[in-house]
């Protein structure tokens, strides 16, 4: 058990102190807030928002493609 516990340690020890973990978990981050506002601003239905403006848009653009053709 204390063998485990020792290589956590330095495992977290070199996590700390590697530029390239910290940047990694940064990006982590950073994704989970763009995420986060495209849910926001795109709502998880498409009854309302932006996402009932772009069923509209979709559905008037499929319209006039068939009807052209």
């Amino acid at each position: 058990m204390l063998k485990y516990y020792v290589r956590a340690k330095e495992a977290l020890t070199l996590l700390r102190t590697d530029k390239d973990g910290v940047v990694s978990f940064e990006y982590v981050i950073v994704a989970a807030c763009i995420v986060a506002a495209v849910t926001a601003a795109f709502g998880t239905t498409t009854g309302t928002g932006i996402g009932a403006a772009l069923t509209t848009a979709i559905g008037s653009l499929t319209t006039a493609v068939t009807a052209a053709a």
